[in-house]
């Protein structure tokens, strides 16, 4: 005799509740087909990006200017002293040229190649021998590339040109003067007002000349000093008495100068007339002169 079991029975809200349910997860499975599917499978395996997951984008490494440092003025002549600096995030070195631009004609006029030169560091250009920079408007132009072939990232504050301006020179400065010390009188030597008003004359009567350096007072000579101020004229130009006083020597001496007389001055002044022609002094010792 073959038993069997009886079947539960369920009540009808049950099955009802039951049918519905199912109901629902069929409907919000297939609402996950229409709007996307599955889930694609994850980087690793697939070899792709994993779908709805956003990849960061490489951002390019570029040098960029930091700094250039170039006057708005300057007068004309040498170009002046500009400063830069180049910055990357990888470090290392770049390779920079500076150029220089005539804007109204826009011909290059100077270009510098500084090499490869350490980033992160302010140079300052070294300029050719000679080079000079006229009156005019110019642009300073810096360029850079680095070893992976990136140029320099220009921006609206780093664009790695300035603009310059170079003036004409202004008037040379007039020399100082120093102001004329009087020097003061020596005692027993009278000064020149004091001599005109003795009615002093210059002694050569005619044109003259006061020679070199070798004729002035106190020339060295062999052995000694020029005591004297040689004043040079014609053969047969008259001289004359400059100051009253009285005759001390005539005389000649063959060794040096020659025919000669000596005056003693009122005024302490002594004269010595040398170099004259032979038979040619009016004049004897002791002998009282006037001026003249």
């Amino acid at each position: 005799m073959i038993v069997r079991p009886k079947r539960a029975s369920v009540p009808a809200a049950l099955t009802v509740a039951m049918v519905l349910l199912m109901s629902i997860v069929a409907e919000a499975s297939r609402a996950d087909v229409m709007v996307g599917g599955a889930q694609a499978p994850s980087a690793p395996l697939a070899g792709g990006s994993e779908y709805g997951v956003s990849t960061p984008t490489a951002v390019a490494v570029r040098p960029v200017v930091s700094e250039l440092s170039v006057p708005t003025a300057a007068t004309a002549g040498g170009p002046p002293r500009v400063v830069l600096r180049i910055d990357e995030q990888r470090g290392g070195t770049v390779a920079v040229q500076v150029a220089v631009y005539d804007l109204s004609t826009r011909k290059l006029l100077i270009l510098v190649n500084m090499g490869w030169v350490h980033t992160g560091r302010a140079l300052t250009v070294s300029w050719p021998r000679g080079a000079t920079l006229m009156p005019g408007s110019y642009h300073v132009s810096l360029s850079a590339h680095d070893h992976h072939g990136k140029t320099l990232l220009r921006r609206a504050h780093s664009s790695g040109v300035a603009t310059l301006t170079v003036t004409p020179p202004g008037p040379a400065p007039k020399p100082v003067t120093p102001p004329l010390t009087p020097t003061p009188p020596i005692a027993g030597v009278p000064t020149p007002a004091q001599s005109a008003a003795e009615g002093a004359v210059f002694p050569v009567a005619g044109a003259h000349n006061f020679g070199g350096p070798e004729n002035l007072f106190g020339a060295p000579r062999d052995g000694y000093t020029h005591q004297g101020q040689d004043v040079l004229t014609v053969e047969g130009t008259p001289v004359v008495v400059p100051l009253a006083g009285t005759i001390t020597t005539t005389s000649y001496q063959a060794s040096g100068a020659g025919y000669y007389a000596v005056e003693h001055t009122g005024v302490g002044f002594d004269f010595m007339f040398a170099h004259c022609e032979a038979n040619s002094l009016a004049v004897a010792s002791g002998q009282a002169v006037s001026a003249g």
